[in-house]
């Protein structure tokens, strides 16, 4: 009997994912969605079919709409594996993955990746003491188990989630020392030349005046322009103070937990292992893969949406998983492309109106160089211990690029494969260099892209096969 190859498989089950796949389903094709999590969700909807916090105001209804996502994807046909890891995926378009301690293969015709975004790394003096967290940890904390962080509590960095974040941690009744807003005062004289693109989605505009209005009123003490972020420990190794700038003068707080935000970024692990093409986004200080208006890479058969091909939210990635979900179903021969078309113009109109602002938020909220270019003592890869002074210092031994700095320091060769450290490296050695960071390109990555047993490996070797 030949073995099953599924017209669509779909790596992801946030927004995008679970978007691309009812609606592959409901023009028949056979689909498989693979997610690492145990319910579909995503990082932004995560638990949503059974979240943690009782209060609904907590988390508020922009968390809850994922209910229909899901609800959708539970009535439709689809071979969904939760709890599965992807851990290589080669041209022929074979997924190998894990399930339960045990590893197996998946064919398809068409392959999308909507594995969202991550948060981008966050370099400064003592990030790596215990105390110190990101946002999105905390996140993952009150969605999934209704757990918050102990205080003294303070949040630093920039961008909406900062914001959100600090909104739900009070609503949940977690006393917050202060906001730190590190956002570089410059960045708002740069943004105003898409003030037009901003007014036009006034409405995400409107919701983050109300996140900073409900926090004041809540009289949690609010700093902006922020500057040189340092931890410092207490006797026991945990962390006891922050130190900062502001305004020109030397601040300390003291805090049991920080927790720290500088946006997020594209996850492109699966698709670089793929070797697709990516690119450098300027704005938004990232690597994104390259698509066409469908989603589909540089690989003929492989197709990214959501987050993963660029930040747009939650709302943009739904959207993207359809208009994927629909030329897959053109190119698998469901519908034809005047259908196709006809299906996804008032998707593209929405989508667009989405996307508006994303050139003023994306300026507004670029990162200050301290936690793009951080200085020479500060841990960039917490794998292998590498400072971000070892880097320069490799830079002035020849070392050219972040694929040499693995031979020189085993940067990226660690348990998280350079996902936490990749952009750091690139852009300190872009720097050293003086020259444009895709001169400069990214880590190699390759399989297993997240670590695996031997025996989760062995496993994909049935009995009685040739090894």
């Amino acid at each position: 009997m030949s073995e099953r190859i599924y017209d669509l498989v779909v790596v992801g089950a946030g927004p995008a994912g679970m978007a691309a796949a009812t609606t592959a389903c409901q023009h028949g094709l056979d689909v498989a969605l693979l997610d690492e999590q145990g319910a579909p969700g995503g990082q932004i909807y995560r638990s949503v079919s059974n979240p943690a916090p009782t209060d609904r105001q907590i988390l508020g209804p922009d968390y809850y709409y994922g209910r229909s996502l899901v609800d959708a994807l539970e009535h439709s046909v689809i071979d969904y594996f939760h709890s599965t890891m992807v851990w290589d995926i080669s041209p022929e378009r074979v997924l190998s993955v894990s399930v339960g301690g045990q590893s197996r293969t998946l064919r398809a015709a068409k392959i999308l990746l909507a594995t969202g975004a991550q948060e981008r790394s966050v370099p400064f003096p003592g990030w790596t003491l215990p105390g110190v967290m990101t946002c999105g940890a905390a996140q993952i904390l009150l969605k999934s188990s209704g757990l918050t962080p102990s205080g003294p509590l303070v949040l630093a960095g920039s961008g909406p989630l900062l914001l959100l974040i600090a909104c739900q941690l009070h609503k949940a009744g977690v006393p917050i020392s202060a906001v730190l807003d590190t956002t570089p005062p410059g960045n708002y004289l740069k943004a105003l030349r898409h003030a037009v693109g901003a007014l036009r989605g006034w409405r995400m505009l409107l919701k983050g005046l109300g996140y900073l209005a409900s926090l004041r009123k809540a009289g949690i003490k609010m700093l902006s322009g922020v500057t040189q972020l340092r931890a410092d420990a207490s006797s026991s190794g945990r962390l006891a103070q922050l130190h900062f700038q502001h305004k020109g003068n030397d601040c300390v707080i003291e805090c049991q937990t920080l927790l720290v935000h500088q946006g997020v970024v594209p996850n492109v692990q699966l698709t670089r292992a793929l070797d697709a093409k990516h690119l450098w986004h300027e704005q938004q200080q990232c690597w994104h893969p390259q698509t066409d208006a469908w989603g589909e890479t540089s690989i003929g058969g492989f197709f990214v949406a959501g987050d993963s091909a660029g930040i747009g939210g939650a709302l943009a990635a739904e959207y993207f998983g359809r208009f994927t979900a629909w030329q897959v179903a053109c190119q698998q021969g469901r519908i034809d492309s005047t259908e196709r078309d006809r299906l996804a113009r008032p998707a593209q109109q929405a989508l667009d109106r989405l996307m508006v602002i994303r050139p003023f938020l994306d300026v507004l909220y670029q990162p200050a160089p301290e936690f793009l270019l951080p200085v020479d003592e500060t841990i960039i890869c917490r794998c292998e211990e590498v400072t971000a002074g070892d880097i320069r210092r490799f830079v002035g031994l020849g070392c050219s690029g972040p694929n040499q700095a693995k031979a020189f320091s085993r940067a990226g060769m660690g348990p998280c494969q350079g996902r936490m450290c990749g952009l750091t490296v690139a852009q300190i050695i872009a720097a050293e260099r003086n020259v444009a960071i895709d001169q400069v390109g990214y880590y190699n990555i390759r399989a297993p892209i997240k670590p695996l047993s031997l025996g989760e490996l062995a496993s994909l070797v049935s009995p009685g096969e040739k090894q």
